[in-house]
């Protein structure tokens, strides 16, 4: 493992310069870049690597209307014209993929089948890969505009009828377009988000 920090341009790329895209030109995503981002999203860590995330992309204008259906009135006309949006949702099921996962402890399939809390756990994980796969679409050099306002029951009945899975995040994405920025909103200082025992 190689332990250099990452470049103050890489640092850039992915945190101190990156900010949510608002609007996108009409240059397609495609399907090479859509395997690089999975590429480098896959290797971050989940719980016991159980890796919940589900990816559906929304690349049709029928799906994408299909979509706005359910989205806050606010992300509605950026998620029509984006190049590609991404709905993640977390896979309620994950334990079944458990042996190839973690081959050294198969009984996790098992395990995880009868666990009282295994919806829960799948969301936390899959919002934690949700989170991977924003940074992992600013490491291909593309911006990413992530949206919660959306009605998450009404979204799971459209896309995911079975019950099996339950949405985590949208995710427009491609090559920021005019003025896809917002001015840089404030964070809180060190003192106020961290404290010491």
């Amino acid at each position: 493992m190689n332990d250099t920090p990452l470049s103050p341009a890489a640092q850039e790329l992915l945190f101190l310069e990156a900010r949510s895209a608002n609007t996108f030109t009409d240059a397609p995503v495609t399907d090479d870049q859509l395997r690089d981002i999975w590429d480098l999203m896959k290797w971050a860590p989940t719980s016991s690597n159980t890796n919940p995330l589900r990816i559906l992309y929304l690349r049709s204008a029928e799906a994408r209307e299909r979509a706005v259906a359910h989205l806050a009135e606010g992300n509605r006309a950026k998620t029509l014209t984006a190049p590609m949006t991404a709905l993640l949702a977390a896979d309620l099921e994950f334990q079944e993929f458990m042996p190839d996962l973690f081959p050294a402890r198969p009984e996790l399939r098992e395990v995880f089948g009868e666990m009282e809390g295994r919806a829960e756990m799948a969301k936390f994980n899959a919002t934690l890969q949700a989170a991977y796969f924003i940074i992992a679409v600013r490491a291909i050099g593309l911006a990413a505009g992530p949206m919660s306002g959306f009605d998450y029951p009404a979204m799971d009945q459209e896309f995911f009828p079975d019950g099996r899975h339950a949405s985590v995040l949208v995710v427009n994405f491609g090559e920021p377009g005019p003025d896809a920025w917002f001015p840089r909103l404030p964070r809180l200082d060190y003192g106020q988000a961290v404290t010491e025992l």
